[in-house]
């Protein structure tokens, strides 16, 4: 199983190309800023698309319950720690 910062840039590749965010790198991404609003400005579609992405590529269930769905996605960190709890083995 990959350690824990190899699973975070994994993730921030999946955003990467899930998003089609063309100019921006995983080392650009900071693991504990936010996602949404300050950080990369993702929104709730970008969340749907991100979601389908982690559930295809870790087996993951991501539930439709907007105040734990707001935890999950808060940053790359938080994202990393939901599918390390509930990945598919």
């Amino acid at each position: 199983m990959a350690d824990r910062s190899e699973l975070e840039t994994e993730i921030k590749g999946i955003i990467i190309e899930s998003l089609m965010l063309e100019d921006v790198t995983p080392a650009e991404i900071v693991t504990d800023d936010a996602l949404f609003d300050t950080g990369l400005g993702l929104d709730s579609i970008d969340a749907l698309e991100l979601a389908i992405a982690l559930e295809d590529r870790f087996g993951v269930t991501i539930e439709d319950d907007p105040d734990k769905n707001q935890q999950i996605f808060a940053s790359v960190a938080s994202l990393a720690s939901f599918v390390e709890a509930n990945r598919s083995k």
